[in-house]
């Protein structure tokens, strides 16, 4: 998996290449719904299987000239080239339900996962990758505020 700079420079890279040849971009924030409470019922180490399977989880649905990373603490973030709109929400919403239907098992002890998901497509006025990670973590913020478990954006 890429960590938080590759992504950074891949978004940036996808970005340019998309405004100048008028192609889609797209993004998912991906949060893990109440990890430190996950860690703190089951411990750190429970948290982190949980990061780890989620992410072999996630992986094989990661379309090859994507960016699937870890964005930092328990965020992920999938930039998605040549992808945008409604075909981007059938993604994330797909995403999100695989996770919410995958049997996470620690030391025998099932242990319930959830995402939220912001979702945004790279519109002209975005030049900067912050602009365009700003619109998604927005987005994120919205589905954690309307009851988490969402993909909005």
């Amino acid at each position: 998996m890429h960590n938080k700079r590759y992504f950074l420079e891949f978004i940036e890279r996808e970005m340019g290449r998309c405004h100048r040849y008028s192609r889609a971009l797209s993004l998912m924030m991906i949060d893990i719904d109440h990890l430190k409470q996950i860690n703190d019922v089951n411990g750190h180490l429970a948290g982190d299987y949980v990061l780890r399977e989620l992410a072999a989880v996630i992986r094989p649905r990661v379309r090859k000239e994507g960016c699937f990373a870890r964005y930092g603490g328990e965020e992920f973030a999938y930039v998605m080239p040549e992808l945008g709109g409604e075909n981007t929400r059938m993604l994330a919403e797909k995403i999100r339900r695989l996770i919410e239907d995958h049997r996470f098992t620690f030391e025998g002890k099932d242990i319930k996962v959830t995402l939220s998901i912001g979702v945004a497509d790279l519109v002209g006025d975005m030049t900067e990758p912050l602009q365009f990670i700003k619109v998604a973590d927005a987005n994120l913020y919205k589905a954690k505020k309307s009851g988490r478990n969402r993909v909005v954006g």
